[in-house]
């Protein structure tokens, strides 16, 4: 099936939509929580850095249920959500707007490769097609091949299929699931927003660039010494984030070893928040991190 999705939305708004993640971890985070989701029920999640036609692009895999055409319109499209709590397994997001806000904050351009049981279907968000084809209404080609194959990075339909086949190579060759390229990288200064060369096995924020984003950090070359690593760790932020981790997170190739906050704390206050219905609010201060503010667990 061949379809070229109208959205209804200015492609200006797949920027101005992204600019509610001031701090670029915050917008890993939407695409992880989408694969952490009871729906996919992903028990791997791979983030990884590679170069495709000269450009540097971040990739985002997950060994989950994979996505039908409707599955993958539905993630492609501006506030439909039908996320449901399973098992006790609350979804995170329940908006439908993670995927467009993370992805187009990290880039301008992201292709979707997705397979489940009974098929396997591509899309494209991309900003840089529709300023090609001057677009009035936000656009998204899913399985047309003319399109994609103009817009995208891949020029032909085995470059797509091997994208496909990609998702089969970490854990079997009969798997489902969903991968994730994003191009045209944010940058500043013609500088790339995030340091891939610091650390084989994490994506770092360049100290300059952190200090551009955390004004309250007045010299850049203070940063690694006065900021949690957290911030400006990739790896370290995805080591704390979830009090309950479900997923093992692989960053360029290493497993993210995962912190469990709630055993590590020394300090804890509870405390009865009623606002209609009585809940307990937990806040954690964990020692070896007197920087960084108390965790809320709700």
């Amino acid at each position: 099936v061949a379809v070229l999705q109208e959205l209804g939305r200015n492609p200006n708004y797949l920027h101005s939509n992204s600019t509610s993640h001031t701090w670029p971890f915050s917008a890993f985070a939407e695409l992880i929580d989408n694969a952490y989701d009871p729906d996919v029920t992903a028990k791997q999640f791979w983030i990884d850095k590679t170069m495709i036609n000269g450009q540097d692009c971040l990739t985002f895999m997950d060994n989950g249920a994979g996505m039908d055409y409707d599955k993958m319109y539905k993630m492609l499209s501006f506030g439909f959500s039908d996320k449901q709590t399973v098992n006790g397994h609350v979804p995170v997001g329940i908006y439908g707007n993670g995927f467009k806000s993370g992805s187009m904050r990290l880039g301008k351009d992201a292709i979707v490769f997705s397979k489940n049981e009974d098929s396997m279907c591509v899309g494209l968000l991309s900003q840089t097609y529709l300023e090609q084809i001057k677009a009035e209404h936000v656009i998204v080609p899913i399985t047309i091949l003319q399109d994609i194959l103009r817009y995208s990075l891949f020029q032909t339909v085995d470059q797509l299929l091997c994208e496909i086949k990609a998702i089969n190579s970490p854990s079997s060759t009969n798997s489902t699931g969903t991968r994730i390229i994003i191009w045209n990288l944010r940058n500043s200064s013609e500088q790339l927003e995030f340091d891939f060369s610091s650390d084989r096995y994490d994506i770092r924020i360049p100290a300059d660039v952190y200090e551009s984003t955390k004004k309250q950090y007045k010299k850049p070359e203070h940063v690694m010494q006065s900021g949690p690593e957290s911030d400006y760790s990739l790896r370290a932020y995805c080591s704390v984030l979830y009090l309950k981790p479900r997923m093992h997170i692989i960053i360029r190739g290493q497993k993210v070893r995962t912190e469990l906050i709630s055993k590590s704390l020394v300090y804890i206050f509870k405390d009865k928040y009623r606002p209609k219905i009585p809940n307990i609010v937990s806040f954690y201060q964990v020692v070896k991190r007197v920087n960084e503010y108390p965790v809320n667990n709700c």
